[in-house]
């Protein structure tokens, strides 16, 4: 199960980082954009760039058993 959960943690975390990177104008991302911008201002995106990253990182170990709950 940690390999189903780990693979859909990474897919999230590309997701964030792709949208991050082309500043994506998906309903999501936009959503996602606009209840940070308060917080983070014009650095937004570079935000869901570090976080999606980390996302993606944090999933690829889960699924590969390196790491797990």
């Amino acid at each position: 199960m940690n390999v189903a959960w780990g693979i859909l943690m990474a897919a999230i975390g590309l997701f964030m980082l792709f949208c991050g990177t082309t500043q994506s104008e998906f309903v999501i991302y936009r959503l996602m954009v606009n209840r940070s911008k308060g917080l983070w201002g014009k650095s937004v995106h570079q935000f869901y760039q570090a976080s999606g990253l980390a996302v993606l990182v944090l999933g690829v170990l889960w699924a590969s058993g390196i790491i797990w709950t």
